[in-house]
């Protein structure tokens, strides 16, 4: 059972922190960079990498942690490791809560630039202009709650792994 736990939670973290370097960099590289792009440019160029990045490669970090970070939490309930109890509580409402900046915002976002229109540059301006300053607001703050929930995460696999708290 315990081999599982260690499992569970080290996937888990992988995931997070994949996805906390992801986001992070859109926030700090991608998105700075694009931003010096002329609008259709930007446009077209988030065009193509949000229709780039719906594969196996994206969604199996991203989808992942949550069934994990569930499973963890009954192991820790059940079994050893309660010492990271909190900590793995913690991380799922962490990501969960990235989880649904993510599908609830970014996603919609993504969806409707791709269906913008940037045959002119009057119409590219309005679609970057719709798009940019919320998806980045946005992209931000999933960024910072997946890193939280990787660091939580870190915390509660070294617990977990130190044994504290086990009889």
């Amino acid at each position: 059972m315990r081999a599982l736990q260690t499992a569970t939670l080290l996937v888990a973290t992988l995931g997070a922190g994949l996805m906390a370097g992801l986001f992070g960099a859109f926030a700090y590289a991608v998105m700075p960079g694009l931003a010096r792009s002329a609008d259709r440019t930007f446009v077209q160029a988030m065009q193509n990498i949000n229709r780039a990045i719906i594969n196996g490669w994206f969604l199996l970090p991203f989808l992942l942690p949550i069934p994990l970070l569930i499973l963890a939490t009954v192991l820790a309930w059940n079994g050893h490791g309660q010492v990271a109890l909190p900590w793995i509580l913690a991380a799922l409402v962490l990501y969960t809560a990235g989880f649904f900046v993510t599908s609830g915002v970014n996603v919609p976002l993504n969806n409707a630039l791709d269906k913008a229109d940037t045959g002119d540059d009057d119409r590219a301006k309005a679609a970057r202009a719709a798009f940019e300053g919320r998806w980045v607001t946005w992209n931000l703050v999933r960024a910072l709650l997946h890193t939280a929930a990787f660091g939580v995460l870190a915390w509660a696999l070294f617990l977990h792994g130190t044994g504290a708290g086990t009889t």
